[in-house]
């Protein structure tokens, strides 16, 4: 045991998520045993293993832990800052890896398309992004570009901005999402009006807006086909 608490290796053999690991694979470990193998070291009197069922528990699980931000996180008695950045890290890498285009791009036909290619990205952000998902004349995916991040309140977006990368892109329409950190993707006021102004710009440009979506927590809600675009 060192200082600052109990490492794996100070848990019994059967008990050590590593070894675990590299004899049955990582499937075969719990979420807290995964989670244990990140953090290393536990707390004073507490196994890696224990704390991380401890911060799964505070923070109601995998999906409460992944909305966490660092400063929560550090202030958990056991964390601090090094812990709490690997932990975002983490997740970061597996948001990353869900997003990554491998072999063709995909083709948006429907909305659900479009809402499937950015929900792991934007359903746990815990402030509102807007995405601009650029399209060819065949509506293949060129590129998903980061438009804005606001405040837990509201998102930024002024249709210059959207259009000007659209077009540097050569994109033939567009598709732009963006998330409600509540979870209830239900369409506000503010919600409306910025579509509106997006497709008023977008036929101007010649780069139609095809819809808006909006992500809630594994769930979403276009204003195409709920007649308000």
């Amino acid at each position: 045991m060192t200082e600052h608490g109990f490492v794996i290796r100070d848990l019994p053999a059967e008990e050590r998520p590593r070894e675990r690991m590299q004899q049955y694979g990582p499937e075969a470990l719990s979420t807290a045993e995964l989670l244990a193998i990140l953090l290393r070291v536990g707390s004073k009197g507490e196994s890696a293993v224990r704390l991380a069922e401890r911060l799964l528990s505070e923070f109601g699980g995998l999906v409460g832990l992944a909305r966490a931000r660092i400063p929560q996180l550090s202030a958990v008695s056991g964390i601090g800052l090094a812990k709490a950045a690997q932990i975002k890290a983490a997740f970061e890498l597996g948001r990353r890896l869900a997003a990554s285009a491998e072999g063709p791009r995909p083709t948006i036909g429907k909305a659900q398309d479009a809402a499937r290619l950015v929900m792991e990205d934007l359903r746990y952000r815990q402030q509102e992004c807007l995405l601009a998902v650029f399209l060819d004349t065949r509506n293949q995916v060129i590129r998903v570009h980061t438009v804005s991040v606001g405040t837990l309140t509201g998102s930024l977006a002024h249709p210059r901005e959207i259009f000007k990368e659209a077009l540097a892109h050569g994109s033939a329409s567009l598709i732009v999402c963006h998330n409600h950190p509540s979870g209830d993707p239900s369409p506000s006021r503010d919600d409306i009006t910025l579509t509106a102004r997006l497709k008023q710009a977008g036929d101007l440009m010649g780069v139609p807006l095809l819809d808006h979506i909006i992500i809630g927590d594994g769930k979403y809600v276009s204003l195409k086909e709920t007649g308000k675009l």
